[in-house]
C-alpha cells in the first residue's frame, strides 16, 4: 500500500487545486505573505515567531490558527540552501528545504512550550519519510528554535516525548537552529479558508486525523 503513497498524494493535490485557484504549482506570482509581510512585520513589539515543520503547510496552518494566542501563520520553506526557493522545487527534491509554518504568537497569551507540545499531537512524530500521504524529504518534520531558549524548550518536549510518548518508537522529528524563511506561492496562503471544500478532500483522503487518532487518541491536536 505504501509504494501507492506518492500517486494518492498526487491525485489529491490535483483535485483540490484544480478549481478555484488564481495559479498553479511553478507560476510565478507574489507571495500575499511575504517575508517583508509575514508573521512579525508591522506587529507589535511583543510578539514572538516559532517555527514548525508538520508536513503539509496547508493542514499546520489550519492546526494552529485555533490557537488561543497565534496571531498569524504563515506557510513557507526553510532549513535548505536554495534561495528563494518555490514550492515546485521543493517538492522535486535537492534543496534541502522543507515545508513549514512560520507563527507569529503573544507570549502573554499562549507560551511558546504550550505550541510545541500542541505541534506533537498535529503530527506523527515517528515517520522518518514524510507525514501521512506526503511522502519525501519536504514533508519531514521539525521543529525550528529562534533562539537558545526554545531549543532547550523543545530538546526538552521532545525527550519526555521519547520516555513517555504514545508508541514506544523512536522519534524521528529532528529540532533544528531556524535559518532563511521564504515564504511559499500566494495560492499557498490560508488555502483551508479560500477553498474549504477542496481543503477538507484533501486533509480527509490523506488520512491525516485516522492517524493522529490512532497514535494520539483524544489528545490528537486537529
Amino acid at each position: 500500500m505504501r509504494t501507492l503513497i506518492p500517486a494518492i498524494r498526487t491525485a489529491l493535490v490535483a483535485v483540490a487545486m484544480a478549481v478555484g485557484l488564481a495559479a498553479l504549482p511553478g507560476v510565478a506570482q507574489t507571495p500575499d505573505k511575504s517575508p517583508a509581510t509575514g508573521p512579525g512585520a508591522g506587529k507589535p513589539a511583543n510578539l514572538e515567531i516559532a517555527t514548525f515543520a508538520g508536513g503539509c503547510f496547508w493542514c499546520v496552518e489550519y492546526d494552529f490558527d485555533k490557537v488561543e494566542g497565534v496571531v498569524s501563520t504563515t506557510s513557507g520553506f526553510m532549513g535548505g540552501k536554495t534561495p528563494n526557493p518555490t514550492y515546485k522545487q521543493v517538492t522535486s527534491g535537492g534543496t534541502g528545504h522543507i515545508e513549514v509554518v512560520q507563527i507569529a504568537f503573544d507570549p502573554a497569551k499562549v507560551s511558546y512550550s504550550k505550541l510545541v507540545e500542541h505541534f506533537w499531537r498535529t503530527v506523527d512524530p515517528y515517520d522518518a519519510g514524510g507525514q501521512f500521504c506526503d511522502r519525501g524529504e519536504s514533508y519531514t518534520t521539525a521543529i525550528f528554535a529562534h533562539s537558545p531558549a526554545q531549543k532547550a524548550i523543545a530538546e526538552k518536549s521532545r525527550a519526555n516525548l521519547v520516555a513517555n510518548g504514545p508508541l514506544k518508537q523512536p522519534v524521528a522529528t529532528t529540532i533544528r537552529d531556524s535559518g532563511p524563511f521564504t515564504a511559499a506561492e500566494a495560492y499557498h496562503q490560508d488555502f483551508y479558508t479560500k477553498n474549504p471544500l477542496r481543503y477538507k478532500f484533501y486533509r480527509n483522503g490523506c488520512g491525516r486525523d485516522q492517524r493522529l487518532a490512532v497514535i494520539w487518541g483524544s489528545k490528537a491536536g486537529h
